[in-house]
């Protein structure tokens, strides 16, 4: 007998596609249940942040000036995305992922606890509002790459498609339940909505503590050192034209036409509907985009991927002008029901197209450049906003971001061929 007949067979090794439905594995239902949770914490504390801020600027000044301290918001949250993210990602391929989510909700939770003392003080010093949300952003900056990457250890490559539409109905989930309940809260105690944000905090983090899937992942061999798997990320992104496009596409679009940090203007000053109606606007936009992600979930995309994107974006640009436009509540609520819903299907096939085109040992990195372009977005779209409130009016500066968003919709279709003839998302 030869010495390799004497070695005992090895097992097959596991197969990395995993089941099917994401929903016969325990702990990804434990992260579902992490994320919506944890995503309803933050839009209650960003409506009671919002509202707060407007209030306290509203006294001593108009309209136009007092949006440039909504925009602050914004922009202290940005900062920190910009200064971490990129870092947060190396790290997340290097250092467990799960407990990187964990400590970073952890601190999620204290920048609640933070805003729940100032709050009860009566009248806080805006400073001090706007540094624990520059705290806040650095916390977003370590949790995005790192949840991101950790989701495709918990499903394998099989469940990953609905995996992603279920983690978008999780977060659309908290996305309406958020504004609605925060709109509600604030209008009976501010204090009341930051101290509800810090108990969903700590839930999330408990039903993270409780996942079993190890987050630790696989370190290449003769690794690069921080600065260079960086580098290694960012060039990833930049030879990959259908992941470029998609995530700048985003940055544009959401930068000159979200509408968020422009809802409590329109409800205050403009519709006159008070706190219950800003909750209103804030989830109409949430409900259309959980609705779409239910269906995707049943029915995802699989053919055509980039075309459906790119009507998404020019549906999503046409609501936002038609917001902007609008002097009815019901209008606008509807609008940004309508407007949820194509973002929605924008955001799966990015998700999606970003998550199969990736290897692991560089999820953390592509993920970190997304969520960056994502925060930039985000962040500073809010900022960006209070600057063009500031000199075209709100109105003005809703109709301009979606006149401004379907222009770049019809830009990045000709400079990103590839992504509009994208097809197959399987």
């Amino acid at each position: 007998m030869t010495d390799a007949a004497a070695q005992p067979a090895s097992p097959p090794p596991a197969s990395p596609e995993g089941p099917s439905s994401p929903w016969a594995i325990r702990d990804f239902r434990l992260l579902w249940l992490g994320r919506v949770v944890a995503v309803l914490g933050i839009q209650i504390q960003s409506s009671a942040l919002l509202w707060q801020v407007y209030e306290i600027a509203r006294r001593d000044h108009p309209i136009e000036q007092a949006s440039l301290y909504l925009g602050l918001v914004g922009l202290c949250q940005f900062l920190p995305l910009l200064a971490f993210t990129l870092p947060a990602g190396a790290m997340a391929d290097r250092r467990d992922r799960k407990r990187t989510v964990a400590l970073s909700i952890i601190v999620e939770a204290d920048c609640a606890g933070a805003f729940l003392l100032m709050a009860l003080h009566g009248s806080p010093p805006l400073w001090g509002l706007l540094a624990v949300a520059a705290l806040f952003g650095a916390a977003r900056a370590f949790l995005a790459p790192a949840s991101q990457a950790f989701l495709p250890m918990v499903v394998g490559r099989k469940a990953l498609p609905p995996a992603i539409a279920a983690q978008s109905i999780a977060f659309q989930t908290g996305a309406i339940a958020g504004p609605a309940l925060g709109g509600v809260i604030v209008g009976i105690n501010v204090p009341l909505a930051y101290a509800v944000a810090m108990g969903l905090f700590l839930l999330g983090v408990a039903a993270f503590l409780l996942i079993r899937t190890s987050g630790k992942p696989v370190v290449q061999p003769n690794a690069p050192s921080p600065v260079a798997a960086v580098r290694e990320g960012l060039a990833y992104v930049w030879k990959t034209k259908i992941v470029l496009g998609a995530i700048s596409l985003d940055l544009v679009v959401v930068l000159l036409a979200g509408v968020a940090l422009l809802t409590p203007i329109f409800a205050r000053d403009i519709l006159h509907v008070g706190p219950q109606g800003f909750g209103l606007l804030r989830a109409a936009f949430g409900v259309g985009a959980l609705l779409m992600a239910v269906y995707l979930s049943r029915r995802p995309i699989v053919r055509h991927g980039g075309r459906w994107m790119f009507a998404a974006v020019a549906l999503f640009g046409l609501c936002t002008l038609t917001f902007g436009l609008s002097k009815s509540v019901w209008l606008s609520g509807l609008v940004l029901f309508i407007g949820g819903a194509a973002d929605m299907v924008s955001v799966n096939i990015r998700q999606t197209l970003i998550q199969l085109a990736t290897p692991d040992h560089m999820r953390g990195r592509v993920s970190s450049v997304s969520m960056l372009f994502i925060g930039a977005s985000n962040e500073l779209g809010e900022a960006y906003s209070g600057v063009a409130v500031r000199f075209l009016g709100p109105i003005g500066a809703a109709a301009f971001g979606g006149i401004g968003a379907l222009a770049a919709t019809g830009v990045w279709a000709k400079m990103f061929p590839s992504l509009r003839k994208a097809d197959k998302l399987t």
